[in-house]
């Protein structure tokens, strides 16, 4: 097998792991290229490709991570990972691990962790590596590995909702949620909706947001039924989709274009969480991006003219 067959073969995993530490897309497929260059440009054959590759995308990764905590903490509003419409890396072994690690809700989790924490926890809990594999990979001993691990699942279990719905249970109540939207049905939403029922966007201050979070099913089925039905009055509508391993959407205007996406955190038999994410930046992998201060300004003149 030649080295780009090598490479290739272990893109899928490379971008998976990049992803999880990273939370972009974008800088994920930076980091899995920068690791083809340094492959590509290394004097000798390794004695092992995907330890080798695996350890110089983890390391691209951590420096990476590091360089963007401080951009992330000046992050006009909440501060959300780009969605992910698939992840490439499939391992029937580790299914599970994999399909709860790339949640949004998983992700923000992950932001609480030291760049090197993140790391441990995602090459152990998701791809489970072994000690020896991830200390060669961190530069730390592996009882130091192991420390970091004990810590990084402390502050992930601390805060982690458990997803406990069966896949056909989610996917049934995310299409009632968006049947109900399309239909204006605001008692048909709240039905479905956890009492203290939270909803955030991601607009990084290039797009329209919400001012602050939303709380509570009442307003939370008021707002989305008014905010869609205008929405929905000028063309843009909500295509179903998996987001990130769970129940959500794609926002697309009248040409097709994506103005934002959507994730419905899902438990005990009850939508927990709303996220969208609408900053054009984090939108550039889903497809051409609508311009969201555009359809502001229809909306609000659409609705001036029904006055």
């Amino acid at each position: 097998m030649s080295e780009v067959e090598e490479f290739e073969e272990l893109r899928p995993l490379l971008f998976s792991i990049a992803y999880r530490i990273l939370g972009s897309v974008g800088e994920a497929e930076d980091a899995v290229q920068e690791t083809w260059l340094r492959f590509d440009g290394s004097a000798t054959r390794p004695t092992s490709t995907k330890a080798f590759l695996a350890t110089t995308v983890t390391r691209i990764s951590i420096d990476v991570l590091r360089s963007a905590r401080s951009r992330r903490e000046e992050y006009v509003g909440p501060w959300f990972p780009e969605p992910l419409l698939s992840d490439p890396y499939q391992d029937p072994a580790r299914s599970a691990e994999l399909a709860d690690s790339v949640s949004m809700a998983a992700l923000l989790l992950l932001e609480r962790l030291s760049p090197l924490e993140r790391a441990v926890f995602v090459l152990r809990e998701v791809f489970g590596f072994g000690f020896d594999e991830i200390a060669a990979t961190v530069g730390r001993s592996e009882a130091a590995c192991r420390q970091l691990l004990v810590r990084a699942r402390r502050h992930v279990t601390a805060g982690r909702p458990r997803f406990e719905a069966l896949r056909q249970e989610r996917e049934e109540l995310a299409s009632r949620f968006f049947d109900a939207l399309r239909e204006g049905d605001v008692a048909g939403l709240q039905e479905l909706l956890a009492a203290d029922v939270s909803m955030a966007g991601d607009g990084g201050g290039k797009a329209p947001q919400l001012a602050r979070a939303i709380v509570g099913a009442a307003n939370v089925a008021r707002l989305l039924s008014s905010v869609y039905a205008k929405l929905a009055g000028i063309g843009v509508l909500a295509e179903p989709n998996q987001v990130n391993g769970q129940p959500g959407a794609i926002f697309r205007d009248r040409d097709g274009k994506v103005l934002q996406t959507m994730t419905l955190d899902v438990l005990d038999g009850r939508i927990q969480t709303i996220r969208s994410v609408i900053n054009p930046d984090k939108l550039r992998h889903v497809g051409p991006v609508a311009d969201a201060w555009a359809i502001d300004r229809e909306v609000r003149r659409a609705r001036r003219s029904t006055r």
